[in-house]
């Protein structure tokens, strides 16, 4: 599997100093920091810089480009229960 990965997804990802992963959340595909949602081991690794972005298989069947636009605010993150963890029964 070939993907494109813009420019700007790049910067953001060296610039935050973390790496990030493409995921399924309630709006479509969504790159967040893996503090968001951790990758899996069934994902597909791409460097950037000292960095990973991971790209969930099933994401991956469908998106070949990933755009800057994928990115999740804080609100989007904090309203879509694809991002919630369980922790003692409770999810955050």
């Amino acid at each position: 599997m070939e993907f494109i990965v813009d420019d700007d997804v790049k910067k953001l990802i060296e610039s935050e100093g973390c790496d990030y992963r493409v995921c399924t959340a309630c709006m479509g595909p969504a790159l967040v920091p893996v503090s968001v949602k951790a990758p899996k081991e069934s994902d597909i690794k791409i460097p950037v810089g000292e960095h990973t972005l991971y790209i969930s298989r099933i994401q991956a069947m469908y998106v070949n480009h990933i755009t800057i636009d994928m990115v999740y605010e804080d609100e989007d993150i904090d309203s879509c229960p694809a991002f919630y963890t369980s922790k003692g029964g409770r999810f955050y």
